[in-house]
């Protein structure tokens, strides 16, 4: 990358810079190709931050099918987190997990339920066999008390598991349907959307070397890291990510160290760091991946609190910069708001790009859907060194001791993040993001996110120019 004009002696943020348009004899953005260069295994550089009301096993399974990972909260008890990594792997590649209940079910318990997966639908099964389907529209004028097998529609269309995915999208377009259930030698394997045979097509899952979806899992640096991800390993985590609000100091180094003699050639992602020395120290301790950013985040306080932390742009650069010099790769980790920012963040030299709160307004992040006075759905988000996530974290120190941690809060302890209903999935977001970034790679004439963090041009901008490129969903007159 470099800088249009000369190198600015301030720090950026995304919102302070642009990108120019280059030169490219590039044509369909479908020839770009998204593999990140940290050696993940990933095919798209979108991570899901270990945030405690984001990432849990719907998450985790559905971002996997599309190419990414998620990194589960360090917080989970193990028997927490061997149902969530065991739900992970057995998670169907291709075909989203359905939502199931018997006929005998009632309307409410299936309302409860549908919200939870994007494809909006129950699956009414006897066994493994599916009888009917239910969706919302299916509970209008109805009693919630009514059972399923009087309101869902019986006359199933099914799909057969291995069926050519234009052959599936055509089939429900045809039948006018939006989902279907997925069967093999008449049992229930899944479920598909027509956007969903799409997609299948469009994306490559994230898997791991036994064909399973890929998951990773976090752990601190307090109490006994090692042991932590020792088991998170068993468990089947495919990369441990040692992490904490600052991460150079020499408790990290210690703990990255430990995990590393205790997880061996595993990949281990650590952090959080701004500056080249802090990715230095890192990387000697053992890291090889190393997470960028210090209040950038929507939930976190800690420049408001304590005035400490760095725009993200330029801590991306720096630290991608002295990261490639030592043959190790960054995640750029808060700040994300728009595409636009994820590619910059690879255009600045990241190799995946972590985001947390832009996907808690998702049916699939793991807060309870909730609805406000006017019906709206929302689920409620917070920062993870907020004074909730605190209390969760040290629910087995004494009370004393909890309510003085209790008062050094630096995040948000709720925040209601509202669910699109245009973009009510994370499928729809990674779909943005992803159109978005395979167009920056085009207008930089980048075949690959290297390719691109070497070609992109970067300007600096004022506010107004910021604002200049925001759409105007009405007249401006």
């Amino acid at each position: 990358m470099k800088f249009l004009r000369d190198v600015p002696k301030y720090d950026l943020t995304y919102s302070d810079v642009f990108m120019v348009p280059g030169s490219t004899t590039s044509g369909s953005r479908l020839e770009v190709d998204l593999a990140t260069p940290d050696g993940v295994g990933t095919s798209i550089p979108v991570v899901v931050a270990n945030m405690n009301a984001v990432a849990g096993r719907r998450m985790a399974e559905t971002v996997a099918r599309r190419g990414g990972i998620a990194v589960l909260p360090q917080d989970a008890p193990r028997q927490v987190l061997a149902a969530l990594i065991d739900g992970v792997k057995a998670a169907h590649p291709i075909y989203d997990t359905p939502i199931t209940l018997n006929p005998n079910s009632t309307v409410s318990e299936a309302m409860s339920l549908v919200y939870k997966r994007a494809h909006g639908a129950v699956v009414v099964v006897e066994g493994d066999t599916p009888v009917g389907i239910f969706t919302p529209t299916d509970a209008q004028g109805v009693d919630r008390f009514a059972p399923l097998a009087e309101v869902m529609h019986s006359d199933l269309v099914v799909v057969e598991a291995g069926t050519a995915l234009e052959d599936i999208f055509d089939m429900l377009s045809h039948e006018r349907l939006t989902t279907a259930p997925v069967v093999e030698g008449g049992k229930l394997v899944g479920a598909i959307t027509r956007k969903g045979a799409l997609r299948a097509g469009l994306y490559r899952a994230a898997l791991d070397t036994e064909g399973r979806l890929m998951v990773a899992a976090a752990v601190g640096i307090n109490g006994d890291p090692a042991e932590r991800a020792a088991q998170a390993l068993e468990l089947g985590a495919d990369l441990i990510v040692v992490d904490t609000a600052h991460g150079h100091q020499s408790k990290m180094f210690d703990a990255i160290r430990r995990v590393r003699s205790a997880i061996g050639s595993t990949l281990l992602v650590a952090g959080n760091v701004v500056t080249a020395a802090g990715v230095s120290d890192l990387a000697a301790a053992g890291a090889d991946i190393i997470k960028v950013g210090v209040g950038p985040g929507a939930m976190c306080t800690t420049r408001m609190m304590t005035g400490v932390g760095r725009p993200q742009f330029s801590a991306v650069l720096e630290c991608a910069a002295e990261a490639s010099t030592l043959g190790k790769t960054i995640w750029a980790d808060g700040g994300v708001r728009y595409p636009r920012d994820v590619a910059l963040a690879l255009a600045a030299g990241s190799a995946s790009v972590m985001i947390g709160s832009w996907f808690a307004g998702t049916y699939e992040a793991s807060a309870d859907l909730q609805f406000d006075e006017a019906g709206r759905m929302f689920k409620s988000n917070y920062g993870m060194a907020s004074a909730r996530a605190v209390q969760l974290r040290t629910k087995g120190d004494s009370e004393f001791d909890r309510a003085r941690k209790s008062l050094f809060e630096e995040g948000i302890s709720t925040s209601r993040m509202y669910i699109d209903p245009e973009s009510p999935s994370v499928e729809d977001l990674i779909d943005q993001i992803t159109a978005g970034v395979r167009s920056s790679c085009t207008y930089a004439g980048a075949r690959t996110i290297s390719e691109f963090a070497e070609r992109a041009i970067i300007g600096v901008q004022s506010l107004a120019g910021f604002q200049e490129g925001r759409a105007t969903a009405s007249t401006w007159l």
